[in-house]
């Protein structure tokens, strides 16, 4: 008890866990891209709960644009608190609450530009409802677009 008595100021991140973290996080993000790239993502499961994840989603968010997303509107004070209520209906689930990375616009591929720092049910939200309403669509076809003029070539 007497360590938690302590000043904040006196504990300091650890450089070496947030290395890891983040190649984690990156490792995760290519593993995702590259299941976008070659299985239908409207066919795709990320979850044995994908149904309750995107009905309650959209329940609670359903003019969210999921195609290009705000990071700003996600991470303002409303949108901190809805998150919030969101995400505790599924504590239950194991690694929901990780940092994940989330492309800001499913038309792109991950780069700098293009992702956020999100947790895993967001994640799972979001990509969910991108693979359901076909916002994800685009990146297979560019995929099969860019192998044909390679062949071309």
């Amino acid at each position: 008890m007497d360590v938690l008595s302590r000043p904040a100021d006196e504990f300091v991140n650890d450089g070496m866990v947030e290395e890891l973290w983040a190649m984690k996080a990156v490792e995760h993000a290519e593993v995702h891209f590259n299941l976008l790239c070659s299985v239908d993502p409207r066919l795709l499961h990320l979850t044995p709960y994908d149904n309750e994840i995107y009905e309650e989603f959209r329940k609670q968010f359903p003019d969210m644009n999921v195609a290009v997303v705000d990071e700003n509107e996600l991470k303002s004070l409303d949108g901190k608190a809805k998150w919030r209520a969101y995400m505790e209906k599924f504590n239950r689930l194991e690694d929901y609450s990780y940092g994940t990375l989330l492309r800001a616009s499913a038309s792109e591929e991950f780069h700098p530009e293009n992702a956020i720092l999100v947790v895993r049910i967001q994640f799972w939200a979001i990509e969910i409802a991108r693979n359901r309403e076909g916002h994800n669509d685009c990146i297979m076809k560019k995929l099969e677009c860019l192998k044909w003029q390679g062949l071309r070539i």
